[in-house]
């Protein structure tokens, strides 16, 4: 059982969190039926369009900086491999715009802040996220600009971290542990989209880019296997570039504790309209894409928890 917002819950679909601003709305909601059906979860962080007007109205350019922050609906790609496979789910509703959930709370830029960088933090220097205008809350994106019309507060901040941030990472954390506890290894497959990359040194792009912390954070056998996989499929996919995974696998990630995590990521004009807006004519193929692979996973992180599980009975009976 897990608890959100302080309440025990063994219902399928629980909320967690709160959106600032909005009345109540969760920053995100678990779907995990007990007992489960499989050792892997699939986590959506950046596809939440449940934007607080108080935000919008902050916002310059929102129409265009908001599409451009977003996994544009890969939540409904997500959506329907949990209910094809039995996979459980997490799906964040909190806006990238308003905080990052792949990035530490560390990771802010402190010149976007009306007071500052506060003197309890202690010394700061910006890392390459933040100084890129990707930080804990995005200042900057390529052809936009600057994000904001005016400067935030540091109690905005706090309420952020507090209410969306904090307990979205410690539901992560506690299903991902119950998943292990349960099957001997877990899988945490963080789903995200990228723009479409173009060609590369003369061939077509990758639909998918696989990222695993360059080895850290995944079993090789199961990273062999999303190879494989989307080789049979004829599906381009390349490895750690341009996107390695990141603090979501460098904070839940713990092969040797038996939890293994990937971030996926999928090319936009690959299940996207021309426009990258709304669900194209690729749709229906990506999941059913992705639907297959989280299958084939599920098998293999299984015959590791066994195997993991076995280790564990020799290591006891020596």
């Amino acid at each position: 059982m897990i608890e959100i917002n302080g309440q025990a819950d063994d219902s399928p679909r629980q909320h967690g969190g709160e959106i600032p601003g909005s009345n109540g709305v969760p920053a995100f909601t678990l779907v995990a039926p007990q007992p489960s059906a499989l050792p892997l979860l699939i986590a959506v962080p950046h596809a939440g369009r449940a934007y607080p007007g108080s935000l919008i109205e902050r916002m310059r350019n929102p129409r265009f900086a908001t599409l451009k922050l977003e996994d544009r609906y890969v939540d409904r790609l997500a959506e329907h491999i949990a209910r094809e496979t039995g996979a459980a789910l997490l799906v964040a509703h909190a806006p990238r715009a308003m905080i990052d959930l792949n990035r530490a709370t560390e990771d802010v830029d402190w010149d976007m802040f009306a007071r500052g960088h506060p003197d309890k933090v202690g010394s700061y220097t910006p890392g390459m996220r933040v100084r890129s205008g990707l930080g804990l809350i995005p200042r900057r994106l390529p052809g936009l600009g600057e994000l904001w019309k005016r400067r935030h507060d540091h109690e905005e901040l706090a309420a952020r971290i507090g209410s969306i941030h904090e307990p979205y990472h410690a539901c992560l954390s506690a299903t991902l542990k119950r998943l292990r506890d349960r099957w001997g290894a877990a899988l945490l497959i963080d789903l995200h989209s990228m723009p479409p990359l173009g060609f590369r040194g003369g061939q077509a792009a990758p639909d998918f880019v696989l990222g695993d912390r360059f080895g850290a954070s995944c079993s090789g056998a199961l990273v062999g296997n999303c190879f494989g996989y989307f080789a049979e499929m004829r599906r381009g996919a390349a490895h750690n570039r341009p996107y390695a995974g990141g603090y979501v696998l460098e904070r839940h990630a713990g092969p040797a504790a038996g939890i293994h995590a990937v971030q996926l990521e999928i090319d936009r004009s690959a299940y996207l309209d021309a426009a990258l807006v709304e669900p194209g004519d690729g749709f229906a193929a990506m999941a059913a894409l992705l639907t297959g692979l989280v299958r084939r996973l599920a098998g293999e992180v299984a015959e590791l928890g066994q195997l993991r599980s076995g280790d564990a009975w020799a290591d006891a009976a020596e």
